[in-house]
């Protein structure tokens, strides 16, 4: 699978309004937390997402409740959850619809963290295309490609949150140190990260 340049997926992602927290596996539960707004509920990170997550030194914040009720979800601000891959040239972030309930965590709330490895992202569709293929036809496993906050216009002037978050905050996970994850953050474009807007 072809990777891509994360300051592509950046720029994009900029480009559609979300915010990007960069930085090492061992400092995701610091910028979730600061993503995040009160309250939050999330999907364990070994549990949804890519497989590389499961032995990562990835968490969540305690704060972020992993075993939510329906009333947990239905009062929540703040969906946490792994996505699969990047699609760099939409900004798109792929999501798994499985058991542990990725999808309605990451679609009944105000704002959506995505927790995504660097080393998942691809250049283009084809790219995805090729990674998903086989997954949809050995696994069966339903996958949502989100792009930016939601947003429709079919009432007339253009509305967010209609379908899903109003807002997106992608935490992006590098494999080196983290001098060089805030290095490289550092030379992509301004993003707010800030937990409550």
């Amino acid at each position: 699978m072809p990777l891509a340049d994360a300051s592509t997926f950046t720029r994009r992602l900029d480009d559609l309004g979300v915010a990007v927290s960069a930085g090492p596996p061992a400092e995701c539960a610091a910028m979730v937390d600061a993503a995040a707004g009160e309250p939050a509920v999330g999907v364990p990170l070994g549990r949804s997402g890519p497989d590389g997550l499961a032995d990562s030194p990835a968490t969540l914040p305690e704060r972020v409740e992993t075993d939510p009720t329906t009333g947990d979800l239905r009062r929540a601000h703040t969906g946490v959850t792994a996505a699969s891959l990047g699609v760099a040239e939409y900004g798109s972030v792929a999501l798994e619809a499985d058991a542990t309930g990725t999808e309605p965590v990451s679609l009944f709330v105000d704002r959506h963290v995505v927790v995504l490895r660097q080393a998942d992202l691809v250049p283009d569709m084809p790219d995805a295309f090729d990674w998903l293929g086989p997954r949809t036809r050995e696994e069966s496993v339903d996958v949502v490609f989100a792009t930016g906050p939601s947003a429709t216009a079919d009432m007339g002037g253009l509305v967010h949150g209609a379908h899903g978050p109003k807002e997106v905050h992608v935490v992006l996970l590098g494999d080196g140190d983290a001098t060089d994850e805030r290095t490289a953050a550092a030379d992509e474009p301004a993003a707010d990260t800030e937990g409550d807007r």
